[in-house]
């Protein structure tokens, strides 16, 4: 049969036809179900995003069970006998919150990340360095791998610290819209409670981290908490300066019964007009930050190109002038 499909050129046209279309159907039957697939993953991410926003801030399925299994490790190791408990543990917690991670055990798991990069990062670069040259000497190894500790000692520290400030200024820059937003739909006739509720559920997309404080606070206010209480867990929660002074404002006029529109439009012109002088001072740093690197970049250049004549002229004509002279 072989050597008939071999000495048959029909045979052999036939066979890499069924051959192709069936490597065809197969790439088409798998592209379909992979892109079935990621339809229902996408759907199921729409559905699941206001619910996380309502009420699971710590974020999605598969997030939560990393952070099980993050705490469950952390937990085997307190049991083992290692306390991963902080000496600031309060502060530890609130500037972990800042961050986004709202975990009861996240102080303990951030610890626990700190002592496993204190080992982690200097034994990968041992086992890099013997495995690509020979062995270090035991100074250079020792010193090394005390810089890495070090550094495996601060790395989470740069990286909470990074997404605190890009949570804060997210937050900064969404908050005029929210505060224009809650104008809209108090005038409109809703109240304060249900217009953080509405404004909330409009910001999902468009301001993420915004949405989820309004509405923890709208649930905190449904719980039976009061207005003072949700509040100033709203300004811990954003831990930013304008949401602070925003909710103290909306408790004064709670407690004084003035207008909580005319509170709303003040602040929210103040909020446009800080938002504009952050723009224009950022827009002034430009002359300066990009004066850097032309000085280094372009000067020397423009220095070469400048002098460069004149030093040809002087090795060709000057200097054989000179010693020719004497």
């Amino acid at each position: 049969m072989l050597e008939l499909i071999a000495n048959n050129f029909v045979l052999r046209l036939v066979l890499s036809v069924l051959l192709f279309a069936l490597v065809i159907g197969l790439v088409v039957v798998v592209g379909n179900m992979l892109a079935h697939r990621r339809a229902r993953l996408a759907r199921l991410e729409e559905i699941e995003t206001p619910t996380r926003v309502a009420g699971m801030t710590g974020g999605t399925i598969r997030s939560q069970q990393n952070d099980g299994a993050w705490a469950r490790l952390a937990a085997a190791v307190e049991k083992a006998g290692l306390d991963l408990s902080d000496t600031r543990q309060e502060r530890l917690s609130n500037w972990l919150r800042s961050a986004g991670y709202t975990s009861p055990a996240a102080p303990r798991i951030f610890t626990l990340i700190r002592l496993i990069l204190i080992f982690l990062v200097p034994l990968t670069y041992l086992a890099v360095d013997y495995w690509t040259g020979e062995p270090p000497s035991f100074l250079r190894a020792y010193i090394v791998c005390a810089i890495l500790a070090v550094l495996g000692l601060y790395l989470p520290n740069l990286f909470v610290q990074a997404k605190v400030d890009r949570r804060r200024e997210e937050i900064r820059q969404g908050f005029p819209d929210c505060l224009e937003l809650l104008i809209v739909c108090v005038e409109s006739g809703l109240g304060l409670e249900a217009a953080m509720d509405r404004v909330g559920r409009e910001m999902v997309r468009s301001h993420p981290r915004i949405a989820e404080l309004l509405s923890l606070t709208t649930l905190q206010l449904r719980a039976g908490s009061s207005r003072d209480e949700a509040f100033r867990k709203l300004g811990q929660a954003a831990d930013i300066e304008e949401v602070r002074s925003f909710t103290t404002l909306l408790i004064q006029s709670d407690k004084l019964g003035t207008s909580v529109t005319q509170t709303l439009r003040v602040y929210a012109e103040e909020m446009r007009e800080r938002r504009r002088l952050r723009a224009e001072e950022r827009a002034h740093r430009l002359p300066v930050l990009i004066s850097i690197p032309l000085v280094v970049c372009m000067l020397p250049t423009m220095i070469g190109v400048l002098m460069l004549p004149a030093v040809i002229r002087l090795i060709r004509d000057v200097i054989p002038m000179m010693f020719s002279g004497g």
